[in-house]
C-alpha cells in the first residue's frame, strides 16, 4: 500500500528537476510530495509530516535556509537533505553544523541521493508495524532490527508453553526484559513475576532469600518468612546471572525443581509450589560444568530451550531507535525541551562499539540529556559523552577470570613461552597449567621469539 512507502517532501522552484526527482524517487518505492516553494513546504508540513525533505537552498519567495532553520525548530527529528549550486556551498555547510543531515551540489548523482535518502531513513524510521496486532507483551523491547524479530518470534512461541528458559546473552543486553516479555506472552501473565539475581545477594543470604525460613532457623530469624520462591507460585521465577549460584543452593534449587516441593530453611515441611522458571547468564555454562563450578544435571533441567539476546553491535538498525525513545523519557524525567539527536550525532551513535550494550546507550543518552541545552543533540555533546569513561563493574567471578588470564599471559612473556618455568613460578603442576591456557585459550607458542603477539588488554 502506498501510505506505507516512505514520504519524501520535495521543495524546489525548478519544475523539470521536481518532475524528474519525483518520477526517480517514486521508482524507486518512495511516495512523493513535490512543492515549488517555502511557504508550501510549510503548509504541506501541518497537513502531513514526511519521513525526510529535500530542498534547494535558493528559494524564490523565502530563503532555503530560512526555511531549513523553520523545519529545525519545529520539527527537529526530521532529517533534511540540502540541494545547493556551487555558489551557495557555504550556506549548505553552515546549515550541516545546524542539523542537515547531507548537502548535494547540482547537478548531482541520483545514486548518491538515493543512498543519501537510504542512510537518513535507516537512522529515523520509526519501528516497523508488525501485523500481529496484540503486542503489549513486549512493549519494553524496542527493537525493529531482524535479529530482535526472529528472537522475539521465537520467544511469543516458547511462552506458550511452561519450558524452562536459559537466556543468554552479554551484560547489558535486556535479558530480564525477555523474561519480562515471555512472563506476559504466557497463560502464567496475570501470576507473579518476580526477579532474583543470584549474583547480587550474598551467599549466606541467598538460600533464606530463595526458600525463606523458619522462626530460629539461625540467628537473628526472629519471625518465620516465606521465600521468593513461594512468592512465584503460580507466575515465573526468573533467575538471573544463574551461573553465580553456589554449588550447594545448586542442589537445592535442582531439588525443588525435580520435586516441585519447596522447604524453608530450618523446616523439615515441604509446600508445593508451581512456578515456572526462567534463568539468564552471561557466562559459559558449558565451560562452568567442565571446570565443575555448575551442576550438569540442573544445567540440563534449566536449559530445556535457550534464546540468545545479540550484542547492541549486531542490531545496528535498533541503536538510533534505542536512543530517541530513552531520550523522550529521559527529556520528561529531567523536564527539560530536547526533541531528538541532530543527525549526525546519531549517525555517531550507531557508528559506536557499544561494549556495554544497551546499558551503555541509555547512560550516554543520559548524559547527553542532562547537559543538552538545545532542543536539537549536537554532535559535539554526543562525541564527549562517549568519550567519558564508563565505570566497569565486574561480578566477583568475572574480576577473577580477568585477573587470571592476564596472570597467565604476564607469566608466559616472562619465561618467553616456557611451561615448565611459568608452571614453577605459580607454584602450580605442568598439568594444571595447562588447563588453565586451555581455559583462556592461551597457547605458550605464542609468547616464543618472535610470537609474543598476546594482548594482555583483551577483554572478556
Amino acid at each position: 500500500m502506498a501510505a506505507d512507502k516512505p514520504h519524501l517532501l520535495l521543495v524546489d522552484d525548478d519544475d523539470d528537476l521536481l518532475r524528474l526527482l519525483s518520477m526517480r524517487l517514486t521508482a524507486n518505492g518512495y511516495r512523493v510530495t513535490a512543492v515549488g516553494s517555502a511557504d508550501a513546504a510549510l503548509a504541506r508540513l501541518s497537513i502531513e509530516l514526511p519521513a525526510l525533505v529535500i530542498s534547494d537552498v535558493r528559494l524564490p519567495d523565502r530563503d532555503g535556509m530560512v526555511l531549513f532553520q523553520q523545519i529545525r525548530s519545529q520539527y527537529p527529528a526530521l532529517p533534511v537533505i540540502l540541494l545547493t549550486a556551487h555558489g551557495t556551498i557555504p550556506d549548505a555547510v553552515e546549515a550541516t553544523t545546524l542539523g542537515a543531515y547531507a548537502y548535494l551540489t547540482k547537478p548531482f548523482d541520483a545514486k548518491v541521493l538515493l543512498e543519501r535518502i537510504g542512510q537518513a531513513l535507516a537512522l529515523t524510521a520509526p519501528a516497523t508495524a508488525r501485523s500481529d496486532g496484540d503486542d503489549d507483551w513486549r512493549a519494553e523491547i524496542i527493537s525493529r532490527s531482524q535479529a530482535m524479530a526472529e528472537l522475539l518470534a521465537e520467544a511469543r512461541l516458547v511462552a506458550a508453553s511452561d519450558a524452562s528458559v536459559l537466556i543468554r546473552g552479554e551484560s547489558g543486553t535486556g535479558k530480564e526484559l525477555l523474561a519480562r516479555a515471555i512472563h506476559r506472552a504466557s497463560r502464567r501473565a496475570s501470576r507473579p513475576f518476580i526477579a532474583v539475581n543470584c549474583g547480587a545477594i550474598p551467599e549466606n543470604l541467598l538460600e533464606s532469600e530463595l526458600f525463606g525460613h523458619v522462626k530460629g532457623a539461625y540467628t537473628g530469624a526472629v519471625t518465620s518468612r516465606e521465600g521468593l520462591v513461594q512468592a512465584a507460585d503460580g507466575g515465573t521465577l526468573f533467575l538471573d546471572e544463574i551461573g553465580d549460584m553456589p554449588l550447594l543452593l545448586q542442589v537445592k534449587l535442582l531439588r525443588v525443581l525435580q520435586e516441585r516441593v519447596v522447604r524453608q530453611l530450618g523446616s523439615d515441611a515441604g509446600r508445593p509450589v508451581d512456578v515456572r522458571v526462567l534463568s539468564a547468564t552471561h557466562r559459559d555454562l558449558d565451560a562452568a560444568m567442565l571446570e565443575g563450578q555448575f551442576r550438569e544435571d540442573l544445567y540440563y533441567r534449566l536449559n530445556v530451550i535457550t534464546l540468545t539476546l545479540p550484542p547492541l553491535a549486531q542490531r545496528r538498525e535498533d541503536i538510533g531507535l534505542l536512543a530517541t525513545r530513552f531520550l523522550q523519557m529521559l527529556a520528561a524525567k529531567y523536564q527539560k525541551t530536547v526533541n531528538g539527536f541532530a543527525p549526525d550525532a546519531l549517525e555517531a551513535l550507531t557508528r559506536s562499539a557499544w561494549p556495554g550494550n544497551v546499558r551503555q546507550l541509555y547512560n550516554v543518552v543520559e548524559h547527553v540529556c542532562a547537559l543538552a541545552t538545545a532542543p536539537l543533540v549536537p554532535l559535539s555533546l554526543v562525541q564527549r559523552a562517549l568519550r567519558v569513561p564508563t565505570l566497569e563493574v565486574l561480578s566477583y567471578t568475572e574480576a577473577k577470570q580477568r585477573f587470571e588470564r592476564n596472570y597467565l599471559v604476564q607469566l608466559l612473556k616472562l619465561t618467553d613461552g616456557n611451561v615448565s618455568d611459568a608452571a614453577r613460578l605459580a607454584e602450580r603442576n605442568r598439568t594444571e597449567f595447562y588447563r588453565l591456557l586451555s581455559k583462556y585459550d592461551l597457547t605458550a607458542s605464542q609468547f616464543r621469539g618472535d610470537g609474543g603477539a598476546v594482548a594482555d588488554e583483551r577483554q572478556d
